[in-house]
């Protein structure tokens, strides 16, 4: 079975030292649970001092974004040479990024460039609320991972997070149900883009308002292997909460 997948996106939140508090709260519990893969995604402030606190940790980082070239003329850009060493994954193509940073043009680029350097992409996709409303969820989705595996051959180890962009900060998310339908979609997509063993290995992970109270709802699907949290990630006892549920939940499923 699929591992399943807990990770924190703490978006643009916390100082070095609020992120080293965070941490020392998360590792002992969560280093007591085997069978959920643990992930933290803090600024690039703090991946250094994160990454050397949870080197003897089971707890896994990954960055939040990247740049796609090694280097060059982009003040202010992170590229992937600068966070390989401190990182296991990377979030690509979020909706904040999509939306704010017009990241669209860069998808395809930069799950290349995480591949190249051996860092694991959380590729996320999700559809606008007038395109939920139209009917057009899926179409919307297929698109995104056309786009994002263009001329891609191997996409490795990759997890796709599905976040319906009306879903997140909003405290508004999809049922389980929904989420673990539309899911099942984007494993047919990659089904289809790839081989049935591709599309049978790889984690999808729901994202969208995911906390403490809901978790169980989605962990119990059999086509969701976890969640990607944002505001509930920067609260140990939610963070904690989740993984332990879904321990639980995926021990059932065995």
């Amino acid at each position: 079975m699929r591992m399943p997948l807990i990770a924190g996106n703490w978006k643009m939140n916390t100082t070095v030292e609020e992120a080293a508090a965070l941490i020392d709260s998360l590792v002992k519990p969560l280093d007591e649970i085997i069978n959920v893969e643990k992930l933290v995604c803090p600024p690039f402030t703090s991946l250094k001092a994160v990454s050397e606190s949870l080197k003897a940790s089971s707890i896994k980082v990954g960055a939040q974004n990247m740049h796609y070239d090694d280097k060059g003329a982009y003040t202010g850009e992170v590229s992937p040479l600068m966070i390989k060493d401190m990182c296991n994954y990377v979030i690509i193509g979020h909706s904040e990024r999509r939306q704010y940073f017009n990241d669209d043009l860069y998808i395809n680029y930069k799950v290349k460039a995480a591949i190249k350097h051996g860092i694991i992409p959380i590729l996320c996709i999700g559809e606008k609320p007038e395109e939920n409303q139209a009917g057009k969820t899926i179409e919307v989705l297929e698109k995104q991972l056309v786009q994002a595996f263009a001329e891609i051959e191997d996409i490795g180890d990759l997890v796709i997070a599905y976040e319906p962009i009306w879903a997140i900060g909003t405290g508004k998310s999809a049922s389980g149900e929904q989420a673990n339908n539309t899911i099942g979609a984007i494993r047919k997509k990659i089904n289809d883009l790839y081989d049935n063993q591709v599309a049978s290995d790889i984690r999808i992970l729901y994202g969208g308002s995911a906390n403490a109270d809901n978790i169980a709802e989605f962990a119990a699907q059999n086509e969701i292997d976890g969640a990607l949290v944002g505001g509930a990630s920067l609260k140990p006892e939610q963070f904690i909460s989740m993984v332990k549920q879904t321990s639980t939940l995926y021990n059932n499923k065995k």
